[in-house]
């Protein structure tokens, strides 16, 4: 239900509304460069990212206008779609290079896996912040509902097959689940089952070219035309950009072809190649901030659902980040994680943008009792 209530507009956060305009410039810069093909205006998928950055805002400007409270009672009817739709894709979606991950709208293609992250954080904070707080933290069979809330999308997802994607659950479920506050006992018991089935998954559970992800990751040398290919370039468009960059649309890696991927999972390589460190910098300086600013409305939250959403959000915008910048610098497997807000592709930034936009929601109304 819509409501309108004068505070609303004195508490209108205009910290994350400042960040969100620097950060989208930056990303459509990076994207017109990347994605220019020398002609007298942008590429299509400029414009494709541009559309979705403008329906994105508008749908902010909605969200934010209902209460998201609400959004605790619609947390499971979004889990059951999200589910069904991750069902759909695997059973009657075509493969694309090997694939099933994408819902052909014929305006859009869906990325199911994209806001089943999103579903989950509401689900899980939704989990936990109906839960009697427990003085010594959580036993094990308290987190036994979390667990099985969590692993039916991270099965579907995984049988797309999407290794990163489904291990973006498994993380947001372990971050979310430290949070609300474990026993000493109940950590040292799941560190032990996560690191054996870390090992069960390695011999059994990954497939072949997954398998040679990781090898390459830890020896790229061993492959360097091939599977070593993309992170060796993305590592030189990197280190070329030195102290200020090559200048806008003047980076080599990118415009030559060298850099596979630069305006998906490897955008940001393109931006320090052409922008150098001190320009990285700026972005980085920007983006964290961004989430420290989350972190902030996470702790002057009213409510405990508004508290644990908020972590949730902030980690799951935290964690995208960290292992793309890592995965670009050679520090991580290729696992198809996109930079939040930077990579191309509809289904992210718009569930990057509602999670920014319930964000701006929980501030706006921190001033009301619960």
């Amino acid at each position: 239900m819509l409501r309108f209530d004068r505070r609303l507009v004195h508490n209108f956060d205009w910290v994350m509304v400042v960040l969100l305009l620097l950060i989208s410039t930056m990303s459509l810069a990076s994207l017109f460069s990347a994605t220019w093909n020398g002609g007298p205006s942008p590429s299509p998928i400029f414009f494709k990212q541009l559309y979705f950055f403008l329906f994105g805002y508008a749908f902010i400007l909605l969200l934010i206008s209902i209460d998201y409270s609400e959004l605790e009672m619609l947390s499971y009817v979004g889990y059951g779609a999200i589910c069904l739709l991750l069902l759909y894709t695997n059973l009657f979606v075509d493969s694309i290079a090997g694939t099933q991950r994408w819902i052909n709208l014929g305006f859009f293609h869906l990325q199911p896996s994209e806001p089943a992250k999103l579903v989950l954080v509401l689900v899980l904070a939704s989990s936990y912040s109906s839960n009697e707080y427990v003085e010594n933290g959580y036993r094990l069979r308290d987190i036994i509902r979390p667990a099985i809330i969590t692993a039916v999308p991270f099965t579907l997802i995984l049988i797309q097959p999407d290794l990163g994607t489904a291990l973006m659950l498994a993380i947001l479920f372990v971050s979310m689940t430290l949070f609300a506050h474990l026993r000493w006992s109940t950590i040292t018991l799941l560190g032990s089952t996560g690191m054996g089935c870390a090992v069960l998954g390695w011999l059994y559970g990954l497939k072949d070219y997954q398998r040679r992800r990781i090898e390459t990751f830890l020896n790229p040398e061993s492959d360097p035309m091939n599977h070593g290919y993309q992170i060796k370039q993305s590592k030189i468009a990197v280190g070329s950009g030195q102290g200020f960059g090559k200048g806008f649309m003047e980076g080599t890696q990118g415009h030559l072809n060298f850099l596979p991927e630069r305006h998906t999972d490897f955008a940001f390589a393109v931006w320090c190649e052409e922008l150098g460190f001190f320009g990285s910098l700026f972005f980085l300086v920007c983006f964290f901030f961004m989430l420290f600013w989350g972190i902030n409305i996470a702790l002057t939250a009213r409510d405990k659902f508004g508290v644990y959403l908020a972590f949730g959000l902030v980690m799951l915008i935290f964690w995208q980040t960290v292992i793309n910048l890592f995965m670009i610098t050679g520090m991580l497997p290729v696992v198809g994680i996109p930079l939040p807000l930077f990579s191309y592709g509809g289904s992210s930034l718009m569930t990057t943008l509602v999670a920014i936009g319930i964000l701006m929601n929980i501030r706006m109304r921190r001033f009301q009792v619960r």
